[in-house]
């Protein structure tokens, strides 16, 4: 499973890298390529597309409906309907909170009785019920944080040479839900938009760097990925706060690298090529 980072700035976009969107690619037993899609929030449209084009993406999962995660969905619509090339691919799996359809028609001011539902296949998250496309399995975990549910997402992917597992946090702070989700994960790509020290005061939201070491730590996590750094973070600080209490392999995420899930020994690649050609 190969995981490429296209968007990684938390709340909002920075001059350097859109907010939060991950893909994830891999084959099947029969050679077969899939892709998900992990969010798509500010800016992240027109950067996927320098790593795929938008027909190859076989389902998108979000975490939750806060613009930094999901409004560029919104663009995705208008790209199925009113490409005059045409579309060929089909109604897109979108799964997400059970609001999505809703907030995706209040984005184009469409009347409530208006569906989406020739654009995309809508599947509403159901805590702990996974769901499977192609190789990969997505189990949604309910997390902390404010707005209408929130989740962790624990992918488990099946390919040629056996199971792989990385969870991707969401954005939450500490709950036990959290270290279960990434339990015994190859990868855990966790968020830590806080810093120790400087947001003490503010707790059911983000996670720091410390926390999410502790909580790599509680799951036995084997690699940790921290990403959803807002502009005024520093990488350097977050990335000391979760090695101070954890350590195994830990870095900061870099937009347009891609990452080897099954690889913890190696480091990040470069990700950026012409579209479709992530694998």
């Amino acid at each position: 499973m190969l995981l490429t980072v296209v968007g990684n700035t938390g709340s909002f976009p920075g001059p350097d890298a859109p907010a939060s969107c991950y893909l994830l690619s891999g084959e099947d037993t029969d050679g077969r390529t899939w892709r998900i899609v992990l969010d798509m929030g500010n800016g992240t449209l027109g950067a996927l597309q320098r790593h795929i084009q938008l027909d190859t993406i076989d389902a998108i999962m979000l975490s939750h409906l806060h613009p930094d995660h999901c409004v560029d969905v919104g663009g995705l619509h208008v790209a199925i309907k009113w490409d005059p090339r045409s579309w060929t691919a089909g109604s897109i799996p979108l799964f997400g909170p059970s609001q999505l359809p809703t907030y995706l028609n209040q984005l184009h001011l469409l009347p409530p009785e208006h569906s989406m539902d020739t654009e995309f296949e809508f599947h509403v998250w159901q805590p702990l019920c996974a769901v499977t496309v192609g190789p990969f399995t997505v189990t949604p975990f309910p997390v902390n944080h404010p707005c209408p549910e929130p989740y962790a997402l624990r992918v488990e992917y099946r390919g040629p040479s056996g199971t792989e597992v990385l969870t991707y946090s969401g954005d939450t702070d500490a709950c036990d839900e959290l270290v279960e989700a990434a339990r015994d994960a190859d990868l855990f790509l966790c968020e830590a938009a806080y810093q120790e020290g400087r947001e003490d005061g503010l707790r059911g939201i983000h996670l720091t760097g410390r926390r999410a070491g502790e909580t790599a730590v509680a799951a036995g996590a084997r690699r940790l990925l921290l990403t959803h750094l807002p502009v005024w973070n520093s990488p350097e600080t977050v990335e000391a706060e979760a090695a101070a209490v954890y350590d195994g392999s830990v870095e900061v995420t870099r937009v347009n690298r891609r990452y080897d899930v099954a690889r913890p020994t190696e480091r990040s690649v470069d990700a950026l090529a012409p579209a479709g050609a992530d694998d």
